[in-house]
């Protein structure tokens, strides 16, 4: 059975070097963004299974790349990475079709979790998110 494929975008080098790191054992990296207008072109190039994307991007935010996905009729899964931890960031990532709310402190606990989770259409959001 083939990997699951994934695109990540985070425009911080170490965290997307990370979130390979975490993620190739177990799922195919099709691509990378650094911004939000990147990560909506590679995403309709490439249509991935999974989308791990930071809220926090140049050029265009992932919660504003997640509503143009959104628009497009992209049904790749969305799990959010992030440092935000306010309800209301959260709230605007399942506005936009969020599966996975995971905060980049607990990065290595909850990432694969939230990915699975997602396969599964089921919901995700790290614990010491406030609600």
């Amino acid at each position: 059975m083939a990997k699951p494929t994934v695109l990540v975008a985070d425009d911080h080098k170490l965290v997307l070097e990370r979130v390979l790191s975490i993620l190739e054992p177990k799922f195919t990296v099709v691509g990378t963004a650094n911004n939000g207008t990147d990560l909506v072109a590679e995403a309709q190039r490439l249509q991935p299974d999974m989308i791990v994307l930071d809220i926090t991007m140049p050029v265009l935010n992932g919660v504003e790349a997640a509503h143009e996905l959104q628009k497009m009729g992209l049904r790749t899964k969305l799990v959010f990475l992030t440092v935000h931890r306010e309800a209301a960031f959260l709230e605007a990532c399942i506005a936009e079709g969020a599966l996975g709310y995971v905060t980049k402190s607990r990065l290595s606990l909850d990432l694969l979790p939230a990915l699975d989770s997602a396969l599964s259409g089921h919901f995700f959001i790290s614990p010491d998110v406030r609600r």
